[in-house]
């Protein structure tokens, strides 16, 4: 049973999570934002979608409560349900400084576009720190649920902001496996303490929860690599392996299976394990 979030809740001295009231199948309660520091001016961090009259309102009410403003706004990637808010707050949420909005830019470089064209992203880079009474965060370049995303260290907590690298409840999606395989080792080399997710509630066993994704991702590849092995002179179209590894899954969910599938493929490839053939029909083979 899940933990009901409050749409406010004060989570540490220095950490204010704001509900994005946008309950979904993907965003599970919604998208947490979170206020950050303890002065008359915070960070917020993401900003839920667009249209959600019930989260400015959220907000206000937030900001009104702990007597503060929002000194910049920090996205920690280009999905909507995290940046589809920016345009709502500027416009919701009066400021007598502009908002300044920072994240990290796609990979490889697009030009990206908030709202009408008003407002532009001030693009961060791995490794900058952005101050504020209070709290000092480190961004952390976590590419693989997204080309873009990036994770917050809070050195005062020694806490990661997550994003939707790692969410509270379940697994989250990803488009390139072995980047976010990476990303998952890079979080766990910080050894931090807490995790505030995307979605979900708090986790206050890091390293437990980032070692059980690492395991969860391992388990399925090495049901691949067992299944090339044990057929070394065989290839395999991405359905043939679907038909075998998901024989126990609805056929009506074989699709979904396959492009989960040929994200292991394609990282595995990328590590040298299995090459593919340039045939229409693209079949993959183990390396002797």
């Amino acid at each position: 049973m899940s933990v009901t979030l409050q749409r406010i809740e004060r989570l540490s001295s220095r950490v204010v999570r704001v509900l994005g009231c946008n309950p979904g199948p993907m965003t599970l309660q919604g998208t947490n934002t979170y206020l950050v520091g303890t002065g008359s001016r915070r960070i917020l961090i993401d900003t839920g979608e667009p249209s959600i009259p019930e989260y400015i309102s959220c907000l206000k009410q937030a900001l009104a409560e702990f007597n503060t403003a929002i000194q910049e706004i920090l996205v920690t990637h280009w999905h909507k349900d995290h940046s589809g808010g920016i345009e709502d707050i500027c416009k919701g949420i009066s400021n007598d400084i502009t908002y300044c909005i920072r994240k990290l830019p796609r990979s490889p470089w697009k030009e990206e576009i908030i709202g009408n064209g008003e407002k532009q992203y001030v693009y961060l880079k791995d490794g900058d720190v952005i101050r504020t009474e209070g709290a000092t965060l480190k961004v952390i370049y976590t590419p693989g649920h997204t080309d873009d995303h990036m994770a917050l260290f809070l050195e005062e907590e020694n806490a990661i902001f997550s994003g939707d690298c790692i969410l509270g409840e379940g697994t989250t999606i990803f488009e390139d496996l072995y980047d976010y395989m990476n990303s998952l080792k890079a979080l766990l080399k910080i050894k931090a303490a807490i995790i505030y997710p995307g979605h979900g509630p708090v986790i206050h066993d890091a390293e437990a929860k980032i070692l059980q994704y690492i395991s969860h991702r391992n388990t399925r590849e090495d049901q691949i690599l067992t299944l090339f092995r044990d057929n070394f002179e065989k290839s395999f179209t991405v359905m043939d392996m679907v038909k075998i590894i998901y024989k126990n899954t609805p056929e009506n969910l074989h699709k979904m299976a396959e492009h989960n599938l040929l994200l292991h493929l394609r990282k595995l490839e990328k590590d040298g394990k299995i090459f593919s053939n340039r045939d229409p029909d693209k079949k993959w083979k183990a390396v002797l």
